[in-house]
């Protein structure tokens, strides 16, 4: 049976970074998605939905904005109950809270606990679809794809694989990485809506053998995704070329083990080299910018002209981000962009968080409101606190309504998240 939901429509015909924002988008002041089985059937002018799916139910959200879900290209979900730890830079910070965290998801009890936690946040926030790292456990992998299903969620996971420079606990081998991943991989890649991730964390904590057995693994299972971190502090950088004095930067010790390819999602990348952005926008990989984390833990500013040339995502960072809402990472991202000259338009903001996001997962049906794409829809009001109804009250456009909503937004704007047309909130 077709349902209508009902309010204020936003959609994306192009992007707003390669063609000026106001004619990327458009906006049905009184708009539908039609949605069926799922997916979506229609989008448009209700009374034009309305003629074409006479019969159709119908849910109204009034003058709320209706927008594709959120998607989080970069999460770590196992971090969950430690995000906002204070007073640490990457590598202290990674010692200190992460690892001893992820530790504790060797019991499978509670990597559940945590897997479900972390969707039920990232749904209140308006997030439908994400890309995680787990831990070095299987069963971690097992937790977030399970918890994933029972809510009907597109997801991409992958087991982290480490060989050095963690705690013992934390550690696998090179043949383990393979064997466990290759495992995982044959349980669950293309199992409903999950997508298994071929994840080593990054080159400090992977030998070159680990690396080039996850290279072997991702030429075995191209259509595969492949995550790790590059170029995210300066002092990481430094180290990255004591363990690799036969690199030419950071990225060639991804790419001399085969880890550097189309299917690429690289997080950070905010110190990159001019070599490191050509050889990234050769291929067609993927950067995700994670601006929340980035000033949380003071690794730097990226550089949203980046959008010019790769693939651009945006992410939470969960948890070295400090906020499990897209809102906010909207925010951060702009306040970044602001810091080194650049003001981002509303519309790119929110391209960034949908389509751009899914465009760097190679995800063609979640992130836009098309016809056949998921029904995985966010639903924001913009008038959800004082501060923000008696700003939008003065718009004069969609954009001045929308913009304070970014910026001072957070779950308590999210009226409803859909997932295949299912309201989860």
């Amino acid at each position: 049976m077709t349902q209508l939901i009902t309010g204020q429509v936003l959609t994306f015909d192009d992007d707003p970074f390669a063609v000026p924002p106001e004619t990327a988008a458009r906006h049905e002041p009184s708009g539908a998605v039609a949605v069926a089985e799922g997916r979506i059937v229609g989008v448009g002018p209700v009374a034009r939905l309305r003629a074409e799916f006479p019969g159709a139910s119908e849910v109204s959200h009034g003058a709320h904005l209706i927008l594709p879900g959120f998607v989080d290209a970069h999460v770590h979900y196992p971090q969950t109950a430690i995000i906002a730890s204070w007073g640490k830079r990457l590598i202290d910070w990674l010692n200190t809270y992460t690892f001893p965290e992820e530790a504790r998801l060797a019991d499978p009890a509670y990597a559940a606990t945590i897997a479900e936690r972390y969707l039920d946040l990232a749904l209140a926030h308006g997030t439908t679809s994400f890309c995680t790292y787990s831990t070095i456990h299987p069963g971690s992998v097992d937790a977030i794809f399970k918890a994933s299903a029972t809510r009907g969620m597109a997801a991409w996971a992958g087991k982290t694989c480490m060989d050095r420079n963690a705690p013992d606990d934390l550690r696998d081998t090179a043949q383990s990485a393979y064997d466990e991943s290759r495992a995982l991989l044959d349980r669950w890649h293309g199992v409903g809506r999950a997508s298994y991730v071929i994840t080593p964390r990054f080159s400090p904590t992977s030998t070159p053998a680990q690396l080039s057995a996850l290279g072997a693994l991702w030429t075995e299972h191209p259509d595969c995704l492949m995550q790790t971190h590059l170029s995210e502090q300066v002092d990481e950088i430094a180290w990255v070329r004591d363990l690799f004095p036969d690199a030419r930067d950071y990225l060639d010790t991804y790419e001399m083990h085969g880890l550097l390819g189309p299917r690429g999602i690289y997080g950070h990348a905010i110190h990159l080299e001019p070599r490191e952005v050509d050889r990234l926008a050769e291929v067609g990989a993927a950067v995700v910018h994670c601006p929340t984390s980035n000033t949380f833990i003071g690794s730097g500013l990226f550089d949203m002209s980046l959008t010019g040339r790769l693939r651009v995502g945006l992410a939470t960072d969960t948890g070295g981000g400090s906020s499990f809402s897209m809102l906010r990472t909207m925010a951060a991202a702009y306040e970044v962009a602001q810091l080194r000259g650049q003001a981002l338009h509303p519309a790119q903001l929110l391209w960034l968080a949908t389509e751009g996001s899914a465009r760097a997962l190679h995800a063609l049906d979640i992130g836009r409101l098309k016809i056949g794409a998921m029904a995985d829809l966010v639903v924001l009001d913009l008038a959800s606190t004082a501060a923000i109804s008696q700003r939008s009250a003065r718009a004069q456009n969609v954009w001045e309504a929308v913009f304070p909503t970014i910026m001072m937004g957070d779950d308590r704007a999210v009226a409803q998240t859909y997932v295949a047309g299912k309201p989860m909130k």
